[in-house]
Order: C-alpha cells, then sequence, then structure tokens
C-alpha cells in the first residue's frame, strides 16, 4: 500500500467545497476546538469539522426557538429527518452541512443512535431543569457529551472496543468541568445541573451557593463536584492508547486543557461566583506547542510504516 488516503473530503471538488464551509463554521464558532482540530491528518480533519459544524447548527436551531419564544419541534424535526438521510451515506441535498455529513457517514461508522441522543439533550435544555440525582447528572452528560466523545472515536478510529465505554467517561469528565465553571449561569437560567442530592448533602440551596452565602458548605459541594470530573478523567485515562495515534495529539490537548481548567478553579472554588473561570492564553499555547510536537512525531512514524495498510481501527478502511 502507498500510505496515500484516498477520501472525498479530500478529493471531490464539490465535497471540498461543502467541508470549507463546516470548518468556516469550526474557527469561527469553536476557536480552541478548531486549533486542537488541526492537528489531525486528513481526512479525519475534515470530518470533525462537519460533525461540529452540525452540533453547532442543532444548538442555533434550539437556541434561536428559544429566544423567539416559539416551539422547537417542526424546526428539529426536519433537522433530525434531514440528518437520518445524510448518515446513509446518500442525499439528494444541496446543503453543504448535509452533502458533507453524508460523505463522512461513507467513511466512517458513524453510529445515529448518538446524533439523535445529542438532538434530544438539545431539546431538553430548553426547559428549566432540576436533576435529583447522580444517575440523571450521568444521563444528561451522556446526552450532551458522551456522544460527542464516542462520534470523534469513530472518527480518529479505535484498536479495542473499549475505546467507545472509556469515551463516554471522558465527556462526563468534559461536562462536569462545565457545569462547575458555568454553574451560576445555568442556575439564573433555571438549569441546576449539580445534582439535589449532592447541595441537601452539605446543607444548601443553588441561591446560597450563587451567593456563597455559607462559604464552608459551597466549598465542600464545589469540591465534591470537581473530585467527581477528576474520577472520571482517571477512568478514561486508557482511552488515550487505544486509539489511532494521529488523533491522540488532539485528544490530549484537549483533555489538558479541560483538567487545566478544573485544577484553576480548585485553587479557589469561590471564583466561579465572581467571574468566568479559563485557562490563560499562555497554558494554551503551551498545550498547543507539546500537541504540535506529538502530532509531528506521530506523522513521522505513520510514514515509517507505509507498508501497512491504513485502517480506521474499527475495520473499515480510511
Amino acid at each position: 500500500m502507498s500510505g496515500v488516503v484516498v477520501s472525498s473530503l479530500t478529493d471531490d471538488c464539490d465535497i471540498r467545497a461543502a467541508v470549507a464551509i463546516c470548518r468556516t463554521i469550526t474557527r469561527a464558532r469553536a476557536a480552541n476546538f478548531y486549533w486542537g482540530l488541526r492537528l489531525m491528518p486528513e481526512p479525519r480533519r475534515s470530518a470533525l469539522y462537519t460533525i461540529y459544524a452540525w452540533m453547532r447548527e442543532a444548538d442555533d436551531i434550539v437556541d434561536g426557538s428559544a429566544a423567539r419564544g416559539t416551539t422547537v419541534s417542526s424546526e428539529i424535526d426536519s433537522f433530525r429527518i434531514s440528518t437520518v438521510d445524510a448518515l446513509t451515506g446518500q442525499t439528494n441535498s444541496r446543503e453543504p452541512l448535509w452533502r458533507a455529513l453524508a460523505a463522512v457517514a461513507r467513511e466512517y461508522p458513524l453510529d445515529p443512535a448518538d446524533f439523535h441522543t445529542m438532538i434530544d439533550g438539545q431539546v431538553a435544555d430548553l426547559q428549566s431543569r432540576r436533576l435529583m440525582d447522580w444517575s440523571e447528572l450521568r444521563g444528561y452528560c451522556q446526552q450532551v457529551a458522551s456522544t460527542v466523545g464516542t462520534v470523534c472515536v469513530r472518527i480518529w478510529g479505535f484498536s479495542d472496543p473499549r475505546a467507545l465505554l472509556l469515551a463516554q467517561d471522558r465527556g462526563i469528565a468534559f461536562q462536569i468541568t462545565n457545569i462547575v465553571r458555568d454553574v451560576v449561569e445555568d442556575i439564573s437560567l433555571g438549569r441546576v445541573y449539580i445534582p439535589k442530592e449532592n447541595f441537601d448533602r452539605v446543607g444548601i440551596t443553588p441561591e446560597e451557593l450563587c451567593a456563597w452565602s455559607k462559604p464552608a458548605q459551597c466549598e465542600l459541594l464545589m469540591r465534591d463536584m470537581i473530585e467527581l470530573a477528576r474520577e472520571h478523567f482517571v477512568r478514561s485515562e486508557a482511552l488515550d492508547g487505544m486509539i489511532d495515534p494521529s488523533g491522540r495529539p488532539t485528544l490530549w490537548a484537549l483533555t489538558e486543557i479541560y483538567r487545566g481548567l478544573l485544577d484553576r478553579i480548585a485553587r479557589d472554588p469561590s471564583q466561579i461566583v465572581r467571574k468566568r473561570v479559563s485557562v490563560p492564553t499562555f497554558h494554551k499555547l503551551m498545550i498547543a506547542f507539546r500537541a504540535r510536537g506529538m502530532s509531528a512525531r506521530s506523522t513521522e512514524t505513520s510514514r515509517s510504516t507505509t507498508n501497512d495498510a491504513p485502517t480506521n481501527g474499527s475495520g473499515r478502511a480510511s
């Protein structure tokens, strides 16, 4: 084998133009994610641009309906139908998103259930909600984050079927980190993702957390959530060694950013009520620098083994 990957995502002019629009959306709407994806070789890079553009479109439909005060059912139903159509690998649509998604589906073993679950999670977030226990929190994280992880793993390629389960745990770690960072904003919108049983355990209410009126209890609650996220990072550590080497720099970079965010919050949990905590630009640049080094080494290793037939880890040729 020559090692050259033939893909309509990069070799078909019409599909390439459709993917270019998905890339523009990713760059404009998710800067950190975009620069992480640039570490991926083609055609996986274009595939992930397309997946992000799909997620952004679903989110915009739901948010747009909420802003207008209209029902989301007709728009999201149409979006769901178009998604199912594209995931067959064939579509008559001329819309760039659906042409690109159909091309991705032809090359990677995407599971339509992941996309249905992501849509369901978006719709559920339209309403005020109060999660009661860990079971409900885990279910929510699986809807909005674990599914993203499994889709990425299917595109990256994997050597062990356990990778799909570990991707769910990594997604939960990411989402709990988001919940900890955004807890005050979410509560103001009527969305309490930290379970009621956790609030009851330390003896405070969501309103008292937002006011940080009982510092000891508030800090205990936040440290419980931080520890929960860390547990899922540890549980999913083996994932990095199970995916195709070309995908590891991107996964490593995203994980380091989220871990760094969690560490910054852990230094002073009370800061979440004063500002939106973020990882400093310099830290992100250092992560990007190391990830690029990993990517270069991965590419060099791949070139040295071009006599081996490339696969995507699921048995399907790349």
